[in-house]
């Protein structure tokens, strides 16, 4: 069986497990869920996991089912029309909304050729934005929310290089 498809099967059997066996009943399992998923899906879309994580902080705190004003929901706050773009059914379904932020993350990062940068700040702001402005966009916002996700993005970074697990991970 091909490693791909054993994947996908893996992470088949392991939603369909904590969907129906009540896994993720408290904060702290609904977190280890998370960064589960996080971890899986940032290896099979080859995304850095840590960029994930950041951004995953940065959008919801690893808050599952958070609402923004603006309508974006989940983990990875994905708005109706990317949920849709992607076939995520349910955005407060961890493994859905996490694939599809993930595999949303990987596109932006191949549309604009592996730069961090640029596809932070297409995930917040939208690609149209940034595909016309690149990194010449000056919104306070944009550049705020990229900077902070850099700081994240480092951080993690550094966690895991000193053999930092999720499970040892603190509350930021």
């Amino acid at each position: 069986m091909k490693r791909g498809l054993l994947r996908r099967r893996l992470l088949y059997l392991i939603t369909i497990f904590a969907a129906t066996s009540g896994w993720a009943a408290d904060s702290g399992d609904a977190r280890r869920e998370a960064e589960y998923y996080v971890a899986a899906y940032a290896q099979h879309y080859h995304v850095p996991v840590e960029f994930v994580r950041a951004i995953v902080e940065q959008e919801s705190g690893w808050q599952r089912c958070v609402v923004s004003p603006k309508g974006a929901v989940g983990l990875m706050q994905l708005m109706p029309g990317t949920a849709a773009r992607l076939n995520v059914r349910n955005r407060c379904d961890a493994s859905q909304n996490i694939s599809g932020g993930v595999r949303y993350l990987a596109w932006l990062i191949s549309r604009f050729h592996g730069d961090l940068r640029l596809a932070a700040a297409a995930y917040y702001a939208g690609e149209g934005a940034i595909d016309r402005r690149g990194l010449s966009y000056s919104n306070p916002d944009v550049v705020n929310y990229v900077a902070s996700v850099r700081r994240r993005f480092e951080l993690e970074k550094q966690i895991s290089g000193a053999g930092g697990t999720p499970a040892s991970r603190r509350r930021r």
